[in-house]
């Protein structure tokens, strides 16, 4: 379809604001100094101690720090988000002394921002500032302050905070990623702390704990025909059937894909041994992987695969099958 005016004027402007965004959060990135080096090792200090790290903003500043504080929490940082207006009504209760805060102002000095440092203060709470602008209450009241200015924002107004949303983001995002590397944060501690998603499965289910075992797949020998797989296939409806050896050694694979293949080729094919019809030397995997590296190898591949023979590492002699869907629907039991 031709292109009209207004969508190439659409098309230009999102590209516009997307590429100040991306200028701001690389001139943020240039203007790192050991301001940020000292915020990780407050970080840490504080969480070596059994204190807690709390994110404090309002507005979009507010919905930043909120999304902070789960980025740390994923990363095993106790921590929570105090929102700067409902704080001084009772929330400031979460504080013990010790605590830290990061605060997210785009201005540093938004009337509830400013009522709070005091009552932060108070609690022997270090100030991280990550802040639009150094010269303001918060800046000069903050132990760290960490430069989230911008030049301009992307909106065509210079007024919506999207750039400088972006860049306050970004630097949090940093100080996160720095802490984690310096506590020696693992991935099997990212997937205690993510149970209930794909990504904590992926990381703590291995193929052997998700993958269909032998009693719910078809396996066949060479000898037996086309026309057997099919009929097996149809039964347990798994996508593919193993052929083994006499001594249940895995030598061949043929997919639901296969099948079709060989249907759309030759007009009888249904009574060709297996040996004719079978991909030999299949990729197969061992019930000892990660789903998360099952998944990688069926899908990091030039032509995509569904199912994966599992065998034992050294004898070689069938498992069972994985599927893709087998990863997608994987539950703890």
């Amino acid at each position: 379809l031709l292109m009209g005016g207004a969508q190439r004027a659409h098309m230009s402007l999102g590209k516009s604001t997307m590429l100040v965004e991306a200028k701001a959060i690389t001139d943020a990135a240039a203007k790192l100094g050991t301001e940020f080096a000292q915020a990780v090792e407050l970080i840490m200090e504080m969480s070596n101690t059994g204190k807690k790290l709390i994110f404090c903003g309002i507005g979009k500043s507010g919905h930043i720090a909120r999304k902070l504080s789960t980025t740390f929490m994923s990363a095993g940082i106790s921590c929570i988000f105090l929102h700067a207006s409902e704080a001084i009504h009772g929330d400031l209760g979460i504080y013990k002394p010790g605590d830290v805060t990061i605060v997210l102002s785009k201005s540093g000095s938004s009337e509830e921002i400013v009522r709070l440092l005091p009552m932060i203060k108070g609690f022997e709470s270090k100030v991280i500032a990550i802040i639009g602008r150094r010269d303001s209450p918060l800046g000069n009241a903050a132990d760290i302050v960490l430069d989230a200015s911008v030049e301009k924002e992307g909106d065509i107004l210079n007024l919506l905070p999207t750039a400088s949303a972006s860049v306050a983001l970004a630097l949090g995002d940093a100080l996160a990623s720095a802490v984690i590397s310096a506590t020696g944060f693992t991935s099997q501690e990212f997937a205690r702390y993510h149970p209930g998603g794909q990504l904590g499965r992926n990381l703590l289910l291995t193929v052997g704990d998700v993958m269909q075992k032998l009693d719910k797949i078809s396996c066949f020998t060479a000898k037996h025909t086309l026309k057997d797989a099919v009929v097996g296939m149809t039964q347990f409806s798994v996508g593919a059937a193993c052929i083994v050896d006499d001594d249940n050694v895995l030598i061949g694979i043929v997919t639901d894909g296969d099948v079709r293949r060989l249907l759309s080729k030759k007009e009888v094919v249904l009574d060709l041994p297996l040996s004719e019809c079978m991909t030999t030397s299949p990729l197969s995997v061992n019930p000892e992987l990660q789903i998360r590296e099952a998944l990688r190898l069926m899908e990091d591949r030039p032509s995509e695969i569904s199912v994966m023979p599992v065998i034992e590492k050294t004898s070689h002699k069938l498992l069972g099958l994985i599927r893709v869907h087998d990863i997608h629907q994987a539950n703890f039991s």
